[in-house]
């Protein structure tokens, strides 16, 4: 899940059939209109907004199986999309899924009201690992806190620091001859955030009980292969405090044998990465004007 523009994600909402159908059920299970919230909603990662992505995510998994054929032996869902990973494979009910999603928002949210209030997480690329961890190595002998959040591909890196530490970051990406793309906030997948896991577990998850995922999932935290409830639930609360590696995500994929990677909803990280297009044959199957976008790419 990365920001999204209402105007592009809201219209398609409103028109594709599959988004319609699985909004209507989103709006049923809360009680209220999604589309009407996520319209207001000023945050990039809201309750709406991340609400309204696991929708997009549900309604292209429908549509890749209505009209492209596809019939899945494995599934991934890397960090937000843990939750329509959950759905997809049958270990909550979609209804479940959207009312766990907007109690984990507001979890996170009064978690970071009192914790961490000035911790982000940075995402760049281009910066090999030795050149980290020179940049890692000055944090340490000033004494200075941060955490790794995930490693996505060869040089691109995830890592929540203190806002205050940031410019000082980026200058030091830019002369490793990295490239910053943006900081996140809330942070995600910090080791630090050990309290908030225990809350959403206590909070959250104590309400909801998971089945047995009909097909195996890939834990997006190491590569792990999931064959039951207990691990899901232990993939989903690992989120909180655990980064993401994708490098082991692809590698355990390969090891299963998977050749082509069909990719649901608004990605625009995942299947851009060097290490998915090199291993996989990659079918996209988003927003249309993300997918026309796309096209116009391949074809320059």
């Amino acid at each position: 899940m990365g920001p999204s523009a209402f105007s592009e994600v809201g219209k398609f909402l409103l028109l594709d059939p599959y988004a319609r159908k699985r909004l209507a059920e989103a709006d049923e299970a809360l009680g209220h209109s999604v589309f009407d919230r996520f319209r207001t909603a000023e945050d990039d990662y809201s309750v709406h907004s991340q609400i309204a992505f696991l929708v997009n995510s549900m309604a292209m998994a429908d549509r890749a199986l209505d009209t492209l054929g596809v019939s899945p032996t494995v599934c991934t869902g890397p960090s937000f999309g843990q939750k329509a990973a959950a759905a997809f494979v049958g270990s909550l009910p979609f209804a479940d899924v959207v009312r766990l999603t907007a109690e984990l928002a507001r979890c996170e949210e009064e978690y970071f009201t009192e914790a961490y209030q000035d911790v982000v997480t940075h995402s760049f690329v281009r910066t090999p690992q030795e050149r980290l961890d020179e940049i890692l190595a000055g944090f340490d002998d000033r004494g200075v806190w941060y955490d790794i959040s995930g490693r996505l591909d060869a040089g691109f890196h995830m890592l929540s620091v203190r806002e205050g530490e940031l410019d000082g970051l980026k200058a030091s990406i830019s002369a490793a001859g990295g490239y910053s793309m943006y900081s996140m906030r809330p942070p995600v997948h910090a080791a630090a955030f050990a309290a908030l896991r225990r809350k959403a577990e206590e909070e959250v998850f104590a309400s909801y009980t998971l089945a047995d995922p009909a097909l195996p999932v890939v834990t997006d935290q190491d590569g792990t292969v999931v064959r039951d409830a207990a691990g899901m639930r232990m993939m989903m609360l690992d989120t909180f405090d655990r980064p993401i590696h994708w490098p082991s995500v692809v590698r355990t994929l390969k090891e299963l044998g998977v050749g082509t990677v069909c990719v649901t909803g608004p990605d625009n990280l995942f299947h851009r990465l060097d290490l998915t297009k090199d291993s996989f044959e990659v079918v996209t199957v988003g927003l249309p004007k993300k997918r026309a976008r796309e096209r116009e790419r391949r074809t320059r």
